[in-house]
């Protein structure tokens, strides 16, 4: 006979089940990282430490809004918040379950569960109405919530598995960011780190293991293949990387998968490329617009004008890969906000981009960003080399997502878990929606790669070569 225990936050280890035999090697939790557009599972093994299976997919809520102020609005309506809350359960347990298949396991084989998400996400997972949060003065219900029982939220777990809900700081920064920080152990960091979440909420940290103050910003899914014509995540089909030749305006990619996989779409890191090599070749101009004519990959398309990026022939669906007008306009509205919020951030707080001695990069959009293109389009400033070094891009660091990495670390670990809500409990949250200035930064981000270009003088060199 097997005992399997768990220790709860606070209290003595409480008894989850008696299973026959030796079981511990079916002794699995989970980590979940409930994001705007992706949910992602990691499935552990308890006993080692080891992720055994990992799986994601889109938030079944999307279909009720892309992004939080949407799903906040539907949320008021009768009946709409237990729609929004088994939608984004069913997402999970969907996760769960293949996860589960994939080491030949059971869902009841889950005994423990963190899960890290925005505030609007952990509001609606939790049944509770997140009206307030966007409402002055911008005042989540819950930042902490209780350790529940997997059977409370209806996941497919074992029914008494506990189920932590890790702490978020303020009505737009929430568990997702507290967990990234403390993945990044930007809080112990001697040197000034930024650390810049790029997903829909735009999320931004600035600080050091004296101080740490945050941000957010609705950036919207693009960057997540969201919203875009023919965007998806960074799975098997998606093309990840781009290049375009400067004289024929042909392209060339890279696609996620086997060799000679085709392609089905564009993931996150393949768009922030495509659109930069659109601009420095200039197939579009500063504000985005397509230069017809020029080649015959720019045409008028069904919906606008749009470059063919992969012809029919060349795809797994036989149809066309495009990027149009629209999806040009919803990508340069997401590099805007990230990069007037973590501007606007900076300046509240005296501190000049150039002092920043590390810069941090999470987010699920691909398997990595191509930081010199993510420079040219606006979307992570164009800073000096750091002392020692020959290249600006070396202060870079991108890391994937560090919202899981930050769930699973606490899956592991109840001092972890302390720490993590030390860490949300010392951020101090800067309001931006409060703050003119935002607005002011965010139209003049509106161009490639901004309308102040001095402030990019790599991309200056480019365009004037």
């Amino acid at each position: 006979m097997a005992l399997d225990t768990w220790d709860q936050p606070d209290g003595p280890p409480q008894v989850l089940a008696l299973l026959p035999g030796d079981r511990t090697d079916r002794n699995l939790g989970a980590a979940v990282d409930i994001g705007t557009t992706t949910v992602t599972v990691w499935l552990v093994d308890l006993q080692s430490g080891k992720v055994v299976a990992q799986a994601s997919d889109y938030n079944g809520q999307i279909a009720r809004g892309e992004d939080v102020i949407s799903r906040i609005i539907y949320a008021r309506k009768p009946g709409n918040l237990a729609e929004l809350q088994g939608l984004v359960v069913g997402t999970i347990n969907r996760l769960l379950e293949a996860a589960c298949r994939q080491v030949d396991a059971a869902p009841a084989d889950i005994f423990k569960l963190t899960i890290a998400a925005n505030p609007t996400m952990m509001h609606l997972l939790l049944s509770i109405p997140p009206d307030q949060i966007r409402l002055a003065p911008f005042i989540p219900a819950v930042n902490h919530a209780p350790t529940l029982a997997a059977a409370e939220l209806g996941l497919a777990a074992h029914p008494q598995a506990l189920v932590d809900c890790l702490p978020g700081v303020a009505s737009y920064v929430g568990a997702d960011i507290s967990a990234g920080v403390l993945s990044t152990d930007m809080d112990e960091a001697a040197e000034l780190t930024l650390f810049i979440d790029v997903g829909t909420n735009g999320e931004t940290v600035l600080g050091n293991a004296d101080w740490l103050v945050t941000c957010a910003c609705s950036a919207g899914p693009a960057f997540e293949g969201g919203g875009v014509e023919h965007g998806m995540r960074a799975t098997a089909g998606a093309i990840e990387e781009v290049w375009i030749n400067n004289d024929t305006l042909e392209p060339a990619y890279r696609v996620i998968g086997r060799e000679g996989e085709k392609p089905r779409g564009i993931c996150g890191s393949g768009l922030l490329g495509l659109l930069a090599e659109m601009f420095v070749t200039g197939v579009v101009d500063k504000a985005g617009n397509l230069r017809l004519g020029r080649s015959p990959r720019i045409r008028e398309g069904e919906h606008g004008p749009e470059y063919v990026v992969a012809w029919g022939s060349e795809t797994a669906h036989g149809r066309d890969i495009v990027l149009t007008k629209i999806d040009i306009d919803n990508l340069m509205r997401a590099k805007a906000a990230i990069y007037a919020g973590f501007t606007v951030m900076a300046q509240s707080v005296g501190v000049e981009l150039a002092d920043v001695s590390q810069m941090l990069i999470g987010g699920s959009f691909g398997q990595y960003i191509n930081v010199e293109k993510a420079v040219q389009i606006g979307l992570l400033p164009d800073l000096p080399a750091p002392p020692g070094s020959a290249s600006p891009w070396d202060r870079f660091r991108f890391l994937g997502n560090t919202s899981i990495r930050g769930a699973y670390m606490a899956l592991l670990r109840r001092d972890v878990r302390a720490h993590l809500a030390d860490v949300a409990r010392t951020m101090t949250y800067l309001e931006l929606s409060a703050d003119n200035s935002f607005y002011d930064a965010f139209t003049s981000a509106l161009f490639l790669p901004h309308t102040d270009v001095t402030q990019f003088p790599s991309v200056q060199a480019i365009l004037s070569g």
